[in-house]
């Protein structure tokens, strides 16, 4: 594929389409119903990306993108589409790949620590009440305040477990601890756990740099996410994507408009990141989405609905690929009228009635011109990808692995001292000194005098170690934990 003047190929209207790489970060929209070619839209992008050194992340939801990394297949039909749509110098080609896993199986694995995801997403994750998420915080508070960190779901729980167990004297300082809002916490993070989300939370956590390499030709790694198993928990599936993208945020940093993306970042299966999210959450999105173009990032939403995505976040897309859309109901003829008007209009073209009648990899095209603006939209044949359009074999993806940049980087997981430790060596300590006062007792105070009870002894270390726990540690100058727009920490801070 050749590009031509920094522009990214589409395909062919009554003009050429072409996204320009200059304004790829100011984020997308491929919209469409099922089966009208939206995956293909996507891998025709993340291959033109690719080839102009922008590394690239993407969420295969059903499978079929793993054949981004493998040669298509000859075609006469494709060749002749591509003669018709572009680009120049059309080949059949793979793209350099890096596949991932949360759970381990089809890619590398992906970690973060629960410190890292902050208390905010880890409540929308586990769908807390307010109450709830008080108490989350709370206990987020006490770990940052002590620079204890929360590494895998077991320290979080010793943390809630020690909050619950001295909640009267840790609200003193923190705030009310309801023990049955802890207990309803720990019931959803074992529900948590047994849907897999146990191996996304521990170490070693994932570094943004190997999302963001070229291979020695200067092509952009392309980073597949296998997530056929992850979306039977779409919840953990939208917040581990809102998670990456607020990671991206805080971690990178202000380039204004570069010639080029330095990532491009594809939100498959939009809707499930705003369906049921709290307005709170959903503006905290709208920031970042906002602020990250000016990280270098592109975020490009993948949904079948316009409708699906806020309007505060729908403005704020300028590149836009329109596939067919279906009126068969009123919500969709809502939806069809909603992306007819968000397009600048084209007099040749009614655009309503043309996103019903759309054929199969065709769609309406407008993109930002060189001012920023968005061009007429245009009926558009979608150019045909190099690489293989459908899966991986199991075999070629092992051979992918094992060829992988970050090899056995991430295969062996770490568990080193955090909260479970720590408070569990504290717990012993405790009961060794109260082990040790009542052998005092029993063997040097007189029999005359009244003995102090088991209880009374036990309430005294408890607040000692309470004390010890929840006092912010002064001698830690430049380790105290600050944590950005979404909650997640500031690394290296």
């Amino acid at each position: 594929m050749t590009e031509i003047n920094n522009f990214l190929c589409v395909g062919q209207g009554d003009i050429a389409q072409h996204i320009r790489l200059n304004r790829a970060n100011r984020h997308g929209l491929i919209a469409g119903a099922t089966g009208t070619g939206k995956t293909v839209t996507l891998q025709i992008l993340a291959e033109g990306f690719s080839q102009a050194g922008v590394p690239v992340f993407a969420a295969d939801v059903k499978g079929d993108l793993s054949g981004i990394s493998q040669q298509g297949k000859d075609n006469p039909k494709m060749i002749e589409r591509a003669a018709e749509t572009g680009p120049e110098n059309y080949t059949f080609r793979g793209y350099p790949t890096i596949f991932w896993d949360l759970f381990g199986k089809k890619g590398h694995p992906i970690r973060t620590t629960v410190s890292e995801m902050g208390p905010l997403l880890l409540s929308q994750l586990l769908g807390l009440n307010d109450t709830q998420e008080g108490v989350l915080n709370i206990a987020f508070t006490l770990a940052d305040d002590e620079g204890m960190l929360l590494l895998d779901l077991k320290d979080l729980r010793a943390m809630l477990n020690f909050i619950g167990e001295n909640s009267s004297s840790i609200s003193t300082k923190y705030g009310n601890v309801s023990k049955a809002s802890v207990g309803a916490i720990q019931r959803r993070l074992l529900v948590l756990e047994q849907e897999g989300a146990k191996k996304f939370f521990g170490e070693p956590a994932l570094e943004l740099n190997d999302f963001m390499r070229c291979n020695d030709d200067g092509k952009g790694y392309i980073n597949i996410l296998s997530a056929q198993t992850l979306m039977q928990n779409p919840k953990l599936y939208s917040t581990f994507l809102l998670w990456l993208l607020s990671e991206l945020f805080e971690e990178l940093p202000e380039v204004g408009d570069p010639d080029k993306p330095k990532l491009v970042f594809f939100f498959d299966e939009a809707h499930l990141l705003f369906q049921d999210a709290p307005k709170a959450l959903i503006k905290k999105v709208e920031q970042v989405v906002r602020l990250i173009r000016s990280k270098g990032v592109g975020v490009y939403f993948v949904t079948q609905n316009p409708i699906d995505i806020p309007e505060s976040i729908l403005g704020q897309l300028g590149n836009r690929i329109q596939h067919a859309l279906r009126a068969f109901t009123p919500r969709d003829q809502k939806a069809v009228k909603a992306a007819a008007q968000t397009f600048r209009s084209n007099p040749k073209l009614d655009v309503k009635e043309a996103i019903t009648q759309l054929g199969v990899g065709k769609a309406l095209v407008s993109v930002l011109d060189e001012q920023g603006a968005p061009t007429i939209v245009e009926k558009t044949k979608i150019r045909p990808p190099e690489s293989r359009m459908g899966p991986a074999t199991a075999s070629e993806r092992k051979e992918v692995i094992n060829t992988s940049p970050v090899l056995d980087k991430y295969t062996e997981r770490v568990d080193r001292k955090s909260a479970f430790e720590l408070l569990s060596a504290r717990a012993e300590k405790a009961a060794a000194a109260e082990q040790a006062a009542e052998k005092e007792r029993r063997y040097k105070k007189p029999r005359t005098k009244k003995r102090t009870s088991k209880r009374s002894s036990s309430r005294s270390t408890t607040n000692t170690v309470i004390r010890s726990v929840t006092k912010i540690v002064t001698s830690r100058v430049g380790q105290q934990l600050v944590r950005g727009i979404l909650g997640s920490l500031f690394k290296g801070r």
